[in-house]
């Protein structure tokens, strides 16, 4: 593994060239700027023109078939942006409904990209549709990699914008306040880009071009944004989110009394300069966050689901991209919930409050650091707890970077019903230094890491270190994924799926591109996991897979695999899912089965995503077929329906089982700022029915009221012919009803 890492530092260092550049003089308004979607001032007539965009996709060798043009221009508080989109005609836009923060490569819109220090790691990025929906979110890593750590749309902020749509082209007028961005001072030149998804033609278009094996919003494909003179310091920028939220629920299981509840408490952001922020929160409520998407669980290891709370979301890329998937020293859902050892379930964790403080020390250093201090529970003699996540990132080259973090929980053992009283012996501690490589053009870009976890065991196993190599062109598209995870390495705030492992991963693509017909690119690849023991190097487990992969112009993508597993256990396993006869420790399984995905075209009124596996399954068989079917109404929302069978067929005397997991999914939006979603889930391996509906009315930007009501049913399993299992309610389990209010007021 040493000789591997040294090849690929040496790789990135070769690679580190320059691509030549032009840019966009922007220049500062002589008068004042009004949102009205009509260009009449003076100052847009005289503004430079970013246009001769390029088309992406489906080709990203021709101009783009419906161009754009756009303006910019700036006073002493906010940056101004007007975009027109033409067409070819008259014609019809796509929206999913008119909720913020909506995604999707089949709906209109604009998106600018803003790279506010000039370093190609991290951006801003603005969007807004024909029906003047907004959205905006945070770039990380230099927008490389296919992940969650490099895009996000949880960032809030506040900015404005108006659309309006014409006869031959839709356009918008954006004021994003410099308070709303974070920047360093004196900087004469930004560095942007702006692309566009076009329902219509199928068509994706960028200011900058982009070769089509890379990654839309990768920064390493920008331009500079040359101002006419540097930026100075903006205004104090202190904004305060208070809140207050009532609550009413009832535990049917354990038959306690119903329980009405009042509570307040804030959020409240500090600019300090315009490149560093500070978070505080008190009495922190997520009361209203969207529950998570159920799933059948076949997995002899912990599932993996993401964050939706918004005070670890933000700027969540730099505490939380350390590691490789799977593998994390810090996952933010391990704060807030804790796990009762008597039951084995898990419970929440108030936590009293926190700070994060984030931004920029310098052009090529960021700084991180996010500290929770958490309630203590009585019931289950839970001390108090602090957790302390600290993090920096030095830019190195001219888009890697070295980020070293600091993870500590601990306890405070004296402190349930008195005061805190610092522990020294009961603790759990993280260090880790990760590596960021990318070549200018992203052709290659990977990591490596090296972590080790610290508590009172004094393992001497306690250490995980790895990384990838991803290398991309036209025609070849290859990653491989190797880590050594010893047996003692133990990161109580991280997620780590395996201990005592050793594991690659490689994968391959061919990629062809007809001339001709609805394929954008099709062919085949070949991918792999190799895990072994981590002394011995003993098999535990592998898989070879022989796949093909159809790319359509219309959106559309069709995968097919040939795969063969191989496992060994280290551990009972019930492979049905039951909780029936398991499979004994100490046996293996060698086993094939055949997998097919397809997405449909995203742009129709009704498309659906479908998925199956079936062959082979341990000493069995399995049958899999699960889905997603989605009816849009636009532009006020949509009806969606989630659906996963598995037929488990198994030998005596083990047990056979069907289960069905199925969830309704209804979306509303009255207008841009009132929405409604509803949530039903059934679930027959847990029994369980799950419902969730939440109303949000966002009365003023970033100020919202939610109304959220939740309930769970037992749901006994009944099986009809065919082996269909469906859900016969019982009894309710638990319910809760909350109304929410949330204010933001700058200061």
């Amino acid at each position: 593994m040493r000789t591997i890492f040294i090849i690929i530092v040496l790789v990135f260092v070769s690679f580190q060239f320059a691509l030549a550049q032009n840019g966009l003089v922007i220049k500062k308004a002589k008068g004042k700027i009004e949102l009205d979607v009509q260009m009449n001032e003076m100052d847009w007539q005289e503004a430079a023109i970013a246009d001769s965009f390029a088309q992406f996709f489906p080709s990203d060798s021709v101009p783009a078939k419906a161009q754009t043009e756009i303006r910019m221009t700036y006073d002493e508080d906010n940056l101004y942006i007007f975009a027109k989109m033409l067409n070819l005609g008259p014609r019809k836009y796509v929206t999913p409904s008119l909720r913020r923060d909506f995604r999707g490569e089949a709906n209109d819109v604009i998106s600018i990209v803003l790279d506010t220090y000039a370093d190609r790691n991290n951006a801003f990025l603005f969007g807004v549709n024909p029906f003047g929906v907004q959205r905006e979110g945070l770039i990380a890593n230099g927008g490389s990699v296919a992940s969650s750590d490099t895009f996000s749309t949880s960032w809030d902020n506040v900015w404005y914008s108006k659309a309006q749509i014409y006869d031959d082209h839709w356009a918008v007028e954006i004021a994003i306040p410099f308070k709303t961005l974070r920047y360093k001072k004196d900087l004469n030149n930004w560095y942007i880009n702006f692309y566009r998804f076009d329902s219509e033609y199928s068509e994706q278009s960028t200011w900058t071009p982009i070769p089509r094996n890379q990654f839309i919003i990768n920064l390493a494909f920008t331009q500079q944004l040359i101002w006419d003179e540097p930026l100075q310091k903006t205004k104090t920028n202190i904004s305060l989110i208070p809140y207050s939220i009532f609550r009413n629920s009832k535990n049917f299981e354990t038959d306690t009394p119903t329980i009405n509840d009042f509570d307040f408490g804030f959020d409240a952001k500090f600019g300090l300069g315009p490149a560093m922020t500070l978070d505080v929160t008190a009495n922190p409520d997520f009361s209203q966050v969207e529950v998570d998407q159920q799933v059948t669980n076949l997995d002899r290891f912990e599932i993996f689901f993401p964050e939706r709370r918004q005070f670890f979301l933000e700027n969540a890329d730099l505490f939380a991209s350390f590691g490789i998937d799977g593998t994390r020293p810090f996952f933010s859902r391990r704060i807030g919930v804790t796990r009762d050892e008597s039951t084995g379930q898990n419970l929440q964790n108030e936590i009293y409050g926190g700070i994060r403080l984030n931004g920029k020390l310098n052009k090529n250093l960021r700084l991180g650091v996010l500290n929770a201090q958490l309630k203590e529970n009585e019931n289950i003699d839970l001390a108090s707890t602090n957790y302390l996540v600290a993090a920096l990132q030095q830019r190195i080259l001219s888009r890697s970077y070295l980020s070293a973090t600091f993870i500590n929980k601990q306890a405070f053992v004296d402190s349930i019903g008195g005061d805190f009283t610092f522990s020294p012996n009961t603790y759990n501690r993280t260090l880790g230094v990760d590596a960021n490589l990318a070549s200018n053009d992203n052709t290659w870009n990977g990591k490596l890491f090296y972590h080790q976890s610290f508590d009172e065991t004094n393992s001497s196993s306690n250490y995980a270190f790895g990384g990838f190599l991803n290398y991309s062109t036209y025609k070849l598209e290859s990653n491989l994924t190797g880590q050594s995870i010893g047996a003692g390495y133990n990161p109580e705030v991280g997620f780590v799926r395996r201990r005592n492992i050793f594991q690659l991963t490689p994968q391959v693509w061919y990629n062809y591109y007809p001339k001709k017909g609805d394929i954008q690119k099709h062919g085949p690849g070949i991918s792999g996991d190799l895990i072994k023991n981590n002394i011995s190097l003993d098999d535990l487990d592998w898989n070879l897979g022989l796949n093909y992969r159809f790319n359509y112009k219309s959106t559309a993508y069709l995968e097919l695999s040939a795969e063969k597993q191989y496992t060994f256990l280290l551990n009972s396993f019930d492979p049905s899912g039951l909780n029936g006869l398991a499979l004994t420790e100490g046996t293996d399984y060698e086993y094939s089965f055949f997998s097919a995905t397809y997405r449909s075209d995203a742009r129709k009124v009704f498309s659906y995503n479908l998925s199956t596996q079936l062959g082979e399954y341990f000493n069995g068989s399995l049958y899999n077929f699960a889905g997603t079917l989605t009816y849009r109404y636009q532009p006020l929302g949509f009806t969606s329906l989630n659906f996963a069978y598995n037929n488990i067929r198994l030998p005596d005397p083990y047990k056979d089982a069907d289960l069905l997991l199925i969830g309704t999914r209804f979306d509303f939006t009255f207008t841009k700022n009132i929405f409604w979603t509803t949530f039903v889930q059934f679930n027959s391996q847990i029994q369980n029915v799950n419902l969730n509906s939440r109303i949000q009315w966002r009365f003023k930007p970033v100020s919202d009221i939610f109304l959220v009501y939740t309930d769970n049913f037992f749901a006994e399993s009944q099986t009809e012919s065919g082996g269909l299992v469906l859900p016969s309610i019982r009894f309710p389990r638990q319910r809760a009803i909350v109304l929410k209010l949330n204010y933001w007021l700058n200061l």
